[in-house]
């Protein structure tokens, strides 16, 4: 059945309920996967085994009351493993954390296959199987659990249930086990009660029923001898020392699930919903079984209660909002920035003494807007952690395929960053990260022969400098090998010299197709990696360099502005026009003495700074604009530094520093070479924003091939 067709109590469209799952799920998963990566030796604590069992417990219960059955199917078969574990009736073992980190991504993929963004589900047959085969571990060849027995009682009704709902209930329950009919008075305020002996847990129990019933009418009391007198016990966990289900004879553990999905169970009738009890919400009526309230541990646990619901799925104080309004939002303000700023420039060409009520006024506005300009930026500021829970993943399996030890050390993880910024980095720190595992962390019999413990240390840290956030991937491996990046330059026909700076050599390393492995594996070998950094990160507005010390180890630092949306820069007159030079990039700026400047074989000019020779570029000229300074000593250089070069521009006037909107330049014109974007200024004027990665690097470029 597709999900198309799957209308639960007459909600009609899914898509709100399936994208506030999208977005749980993946948190449910971020969190199995971190607490699993904090196993040592095979060796879990309690509390993020508990942690564990109720992602996976949350994700079932609300994939399938969607409807999304392979996914309520592969938690459902984690269940029984993780409730084995979590009673202690088996010990975990590095192969238990292997095959709940495949069944975490396998999970991934089917969701992302229910976003409509992978072509065919994969098919879990055979993981699944291999999870079952763990979880019978306890049970001998049988593997078949104790049975349990359950009173229910449902009610008071608000009014009856459909028979035929009711009907599907008890045949599902007829499937797993036994069941017995008591009272059925299924009329308005009346019970319907029934007990029922199956190889479930109560929370499985309770997740079926609410399917066709709130949580809150819905009594579940245990009622074997083994927790006789107990109670009724909180949903959203077992009970301690029970079993999830597994195979009872030869009835698949899956009949459980197709309880799930029968779109029969899901045709409840408004005045359920219309009399809800106050204070909830109609998707917590409908949903898998309340988890804000606490939920008893399993034995060991730390601390008396711990609470069922994901941190960001329960906080009342967080509002989910979709990130097209949050655009919506800073496009508004961006453009309330540029007319203040109007404002501003017209204001401070009037009498301040007679107009000094509307210069408050505009001083006011400028504090005002500035501060909504903030808040309404932090809404898309998101923590590095999000980035760097991902990595735990990446060094175990790659030091495992590679034979070394390493450990992965993370430092300001509370770091924020634009959201958009947030997504576009992780793909060049994961380059960085297995660059440094692969070619900086030597072999364990190679560092200890160098002197250095067996197990080398990767360092990812945040931090902000400035107007920007800085980002390094550090490691305490061999360093970079000088003579054999030279060698292999000369190799591919490259001008490099000798006398090179480290600087300037390191950034060869992000040629495309450069590479100093001996042999092309699945791990590096292509030299693709660095330049898909480099390409990523120019993008972003930000630039990459290294620092590195043979026999010590590397640090590469990615420079990021906070935000795409906003830029701290400096403009600039040439002519008549005016510029914006990203403020990171500027150097210096200086006013050259004459015949400081000269021409190096016809193909450009250079100018010595403090021993250093500096290539000239012309905006006059690139861009063929008249009416600018006709020689450099009557102007100033800007100094720009960017990826180990530098460039000099040559401006007639440095008209201040300032924070600007960025406005996409190729979204609303076309792209342009040298040009990043555009803004407006106060007076109304438009700005283009310089692409100084792209300027430094063709000047120096064209320089070293006249050499």
């Amino acid at each position: 059945m597709s999900t198309a067709d799957f209308k639960p109590n007459g909600l009609g469209d899914l898509s709100v309920f399936q994208s506030i799952f999208f977005e749980e799920a993946d948190e449910h998963l971020a969190v199995i996967e971190a607490a699993l990566l904090r196993a040592e030796n095979a060796e879990l604590s309690a509390e993020d085994l508990n942690a564990i069992f109720r992602a996976v417990h949350s994700i079932k219960g609300s994939s399938g009351m969607l409807g999304f059955a392979d996914i309520t199917a592969l938690m459902h078969e984690l269940e029984n493993l993780l409730d084995l574990l979590r009673q202690g009736d088996r010990p975990l073992t590095n192969r238990d954390v292997d095959v709940l980190l495949r069944a975490g991504d396998l999970a991934k993929t089917k969701i992302e296959f229910r976003k409509g963004l992978q072509p065919e589900a994969p098919d879990a047959s055979a993981l699944e199987a291999e999870i079952r085969e763990l979880s019978a571990a306890k049970h001998g060849v049988a593997g078949v659990p104790s049975l349990r027995s359950f009173s229910v009682q449902l009610g008071p009704l608000v009014g009856p249930i459909e028979a035929g709902e009711l009907q599907t209930v008890f045949e599902g329950f007829e499937q797993l086990g036994k069941v017995e009919r008591g009272e059925i008075n299924n009329v308005e305020g009346g019970h319907v009660a029934f007990s029922v002996t199956l190889a479930g847990s109560e929370a499985d129990l309770r997740s079926v029923l609410t399917l066709i019933l709130p949580a809150a009418l819905i009594d579940v009391r245990r009622c074997d001898a083994q927790d006789a007198g107990q109670g009724a016990v909180e949903a959203g966990a077992p009970a301690p020392g029970t079993e999830l289900p597994s195979k009872v004879g030869t009835r698949s553990s899956a009949a459980v699930d197709e309880l799930f999905v029968d779109p029969a169970a899901w045709r409840a009738r408004n005045a359920e919903h219309k009399s809800a009890p106050p204070g909830h919400s109609e998707f917590e009526l409908f949903s898998a079984p309340d988890k804000r309230r606490p939920v008893r541990t399993a034995p060991g646990a730390s601390g008396p209660e711990q609470t069922a619901a994901a941190p960001a799925a329960s906080d009342s104080n967080t509002i989910r909002v979709a990130v097209r309004k949050v655009d919506q939002l800073i496009n508004l303000v961006g453009e309330l920035v540029i007319i203040q700023a109007m404002l501003a420039q017209t204001a401070s060409t009037l009498d301040p003494v007679l107009h000094e009520k509307l210069m408050n006024g505009v001083a006011q506005l400028d504090r005002n807007t500035r501060d909504l300009q903030e808040a309404a930026m932090s809404i898309r500021m998101r923590a590095m952690s999000l980035v760097f829970r991902r990595f735990p993943r990446v060094v175990r399996e790659l030091a495992g395929k590679l034979g070394k030890q390493v450990e992965l050390k993370t430092v300001g993880e509370g770091t924020e960053l634009d959201k958009a910024l947030i997504e576009k980095i992780t793909d060049p720190l994961t380059h960085l990260v297995r660059n440094s595992l692969d070619h900086g962390v030597e072999a364990p019999e190679a560092r200890v022969a160098a002197g250095k413990p067996a197990k080398g240390t990767i360092t990812l840290r945040a931090f902000h400098h400035g107007g920007n956030i800085i980002i390094e991937v550090a490691d305490d491996g061999a360093g970079l090998n000088r003579e054999k990046i030279l060698a292999k330059a000369r190799e591919r026909g490259m001008a490099v010299a000798d006398t090179m700076s480290d600087q300037e050599l390191w950034q060869l390393i992000f040629e495309a197709g450069f590479s100093t492995a001996a042999v092309v594996t699945d791990v590096s070998g292509r030299g693709v990696g660095l330049d898909v950094v480099r390409r990523n990160i120019r993008e972003m507005g930000g630039r990459v360099e290294i620092e590195s010390t043979p026999g010590v180890g590397t640090r590469i630092s990615i420079k990021l502005p906070l935000t795409l949306a906003i830029l701290d820069g400096m403009s600039v007159r040439v002519g008549k026009e005016i510029f914006i030079i990203p403020l990171c990039y500027v150097s210096e700026s200086l006013q050259p003495k004459a015949g400081s400047v000269s021409t190096i074989c016809g193909r450009g000019q250079v100018i010595s700074v403090r021993g250093e020779y500096v290539p000239v570029v012309s905006l006059s000229e690139a861009y063929g604009m008249r009416g600018g300074q006709q020689s450099f000593e009557d102007g100033i250089l800007v100094i720009l530094e960017a990826e180990g070069g530098k460039a000099a521009l040559p401006v007639d006037e440095l008209v201040g520093q300032q924070q600007v909107v960025i406005k996409s330049f190729e979204v609303n014109y076309r792209r342009v070479p040298g040009i990043s974007g555009a803004t407006i200024m106060g007076d109304g004027r438009v700005a283009m924003i310089l692409d100084v990665t792209h300027i430094v690097g063709r000047k120096n470029s064209r320089l070293k091939q006249a050499a």
